[in-house]
This record gives structure tokens, C-alpha cells and sequence, in this order.
């Protein structure tokens, strides 16, 4: 039983590092390529560790050999336009000025239903409303809708805005951010003194802290 935990924990690790390694990118969008790796090493994965009779080396040169084939693409795509049209296939036009491009349809076998699908996830409940719908080469549907039908934004109605940058994160479930305190120029010290000034005196009972390129600062207590 001891072995079969260790093993389990072994393999787990590899692959939790393996996958990191990867990238971050989510199931949905990954390459087809990424989506065969990834379903192989689960599987490569799971054999030595449900049958102990198989050495466990026999799972990880397979593992490691699928991780340096998986970057060794990804590498090859980032310098060779041709080789990541090869790899990871090109972007496919669906709906084109307003109308829909059967043959494309038909070669990536989408359905009519599978496009008023995807158009209805993207809030688009009128195929006479886009412009553009393109199929990217992870699967995801891509949808531009005609400039008439698009939100309406400060820059159209001609008002003036304000640079908004991202929040810095100055506590964490009761633990403070010193480097993000540092980007502000800012200390432990003043952090108290604004918190106190708030009504909290002890800082492990923040749940979150935040501070917003105008100089506000949000908190919110644990419960």
C-alpha cells in the first residue's frame, strides 16, 4: 500500500510539473498538438501508477520524452510562420462581411447548429448583426460583430478618460504584499496607519486589501 502512495505521489508531481512547464494555457485553448500531448501523458501517467508490477521508470522517460517533443513544436511554431500553419492549422472565416461561408463550413464540419451556438455565447442572438465570424485554430469562435451593432465607448461619444492601471494587491488572506507595497513606494507602516484608520487594528483579519492607481484603497474583512 505504501508503494502504491508513493507511486501515486511520484507521478502526480511529474505530471503537475510537466503541465506547468507547458504553459498556462487552459484545455480550451489549447492547440491540438498540446490537447494529444496532454491526453497522452494522463495516460502514460495513470498505467505504472494503478500496476506496480511495471517499473516506474517505464512512465516517466515516456513523460519527459513527450514534454521535450511538446516544446521542441512549440519552439519550431514561434520561429517558422509556415511550421505553425503546419502545427497548429490556420484560423478559419465562418461569416464573412455579414454572410456565411459554406465551404468553410463544410471543411471544418461545423453545422449551422454548432455556429448559432457559439454566435448565442457571444451574447449574438442575430447572424445579420456580425461582421466577422472566425474560427480559431484552438476551436474557439471569434465573433465581430458590424460596427452599428457594437457597444457605444467613451471614445464615441468623445469623453475623456482617465488611465486606469491595475490594482496593486497589498494583503492576501491576512498576509501582506511587500513587493507590491514597494512598486508604490509605499510601507508596512502606512498600510497600518490606513487599515487602523478604517477600523482595523490587526491585519491577519483582511481578507483582501487592494490599492487602485487613483490611491483608493479597498478591503474586505474575513468572516
Amino acid at each position: 500500500m505504501l508503494i502504491v502512495f508513493v507511486r501515486a505521489l511520484i507521478l502526480y508531481s511529474l505530471v503537475v510539473i510537466v503541465m506547468r512547464i507547458m504553459g498556462k494555457r487552459q484545455i480550451g485553448q489549447l492547440q491540438p498538438f498540446e490537447l494529444v500531448v496532454a491526453i497522452m501523458i494522463s495516460e502514460l501517467a495513470a498505467v505504472p501508477m494503478q500496476d506496480t508490477a511495471i517499473p516506474l521508470i517505464n512512465g516517466i522517460i515516456p513523460i519527459l520524452t513527450l514534454l521535450i517533443a511538446q516544446m521542441l513544436l512549440s519552439f519550431i511554431s514561434m520561429l517558422s510562420v509556415r511550421a505553425r500553419g503546419v502545427i497548429c492549422g490556420k484560423p478559419s472565416i465562418l461569416i464573412e462581411n455579414g454572410k456565411i461561408n459554406e465551404g468553410n463550413l463544410r471543411k471544418e464540419m461545423y453545422t449551422l447548429n454548432d455556429l448559432l451556438e457559439q454566435l448565442r455565447n457571444s451574447n449574438i442572438h442575430n447572424i445579420t448583426d456580425v461582421e466577422f465570424a472566425i474560427l480559431e485554430t484552438n476551436g474557439q469562435l471569434s465573433v465581430i460583430p458590424k460596427s452599428q451593432k457594437r457597444p457605444v465607448n467613451a471614445e464615441d461619444l468623445n469623453i475623456p478618460t482617465k488611465y486606469e492601471g491595475l490594482p496593486l494587491d497589498l494583503i492576501i488572506d491576512g498576509r501582506i504584499m511587500i513587493k507590491n507595497l514597494e512598486k508604490a513606494d509605499l510601507d508596512v507602516h502606512w498600510l497600518k496607519n490606513e487599515l487602523n484608520n478604517l477600523g482595523i487594528s490587526n491585519l491577519n483579519k483582511v481578507l483582501f486589501a487592494s490599492l487602485d492607481t487613483n490611491g483608493d484603497l479597498y478591503y474586505q474583512e474575513k468572516l
